[in-house]
């Protein structure tokens, strides 16, 4: 099932246009109802065929493709792969129902932009579709054994070379909430601290996974499976 929509009431400069697929015909028309009622997005394309997208998108344009992460013929790792290396590249939110870490280290591995699990919050997706619409990064970490929780050391790969990589408890949680797409004002009001102290803490953790940017310490933290 294909279906497309390129009649905005509003001009489509000021709107985010994005294109959904899922092989399920039900979380489909779920996800396009939900997404074209917002009123800063324009769902531009919707299909539940990957190979159809992928070839939509050899002639189209959208700022964000909302892809499912297990389907027939492309997976969702296949479409953020193509087109986070095409030119120019379009950034890619994979949603999935397991819960699986796996899922999150591959959708990293990709070039992914956004992870969330199907159970999320009608916001947290469109939160998400805005984030990475805007050049963010959404990845929601999903929950990880007890034993990575004690600040042991982990080896993060960076560049060619291994680094071992040891982050303190509060790095790690403000890790996780930057993966979730906060802002440092949003985590230091989430934890109590000031704004002042997050960036600190941020500055250190980017500088021990030798990230250039906090987007690059989230992608490597959880790479290394550090959050």
């Amino acid at each position: 099932m294909t279906t497309g929509n390129t009649n905005g009431t509003k001009p489509r400069a000021q709107r985010t246009r994005i294109a959904l697929v899922d092989d399920q015909s039900l979380v489909l028309e779920g996800l396009r109802t939900l997404l074209q009622h917002e009123p800063g997005i324009e769902v531009a394309f919707a299909t539940t065929s990957s190979p159809d997208l992928l070839e939509w998108m050899k002639r189209n344009r959208v700022d964000v493709v909302v892809s499912d992460v297990r389907m027939p013929g492309f997976s969702g790792f296949d479409i953020a792969r193509r087109l986070g290396n095409a030119e120019p590249p379009t950034p890619v939110v994979l949603l999935t129902t397991f819960d699986d870490r796996d899922l999150l280290t591959e959708a990293v591995k990709v070039g992914a932009k956004g992870f969330l699990l199907k159970g999320a919050s009608p916001k947290d997706l469109v939160t998400a579709v805005d984030a990475v619409a805007r050049g963010g990064l959404l990845l929601n970490p999903v929950e990880v054994p007890a034993v990575k929780q004690r600040g042991a050391k982990f080896s993060a790969r960076a560049g060619s070379a291994d680094i071992a990589v040891s982050l303190t408890p509060r790095e790690r949680s403000i890790l996780r909430l930057a993966a979730t797409g906060l802002t440092n004002k949003e985590i230091a009001l989430s934890l109590g601290l000031v704004e002042g102290t997050v960036k600190n803490y941020m500055s250190e953790a980017m500088e021990k996974l030798d990230s250039r940017d906090r987007t690059q310490a989230v992608i490597r933290a959880i790479g290394a499976g550090l959050i």
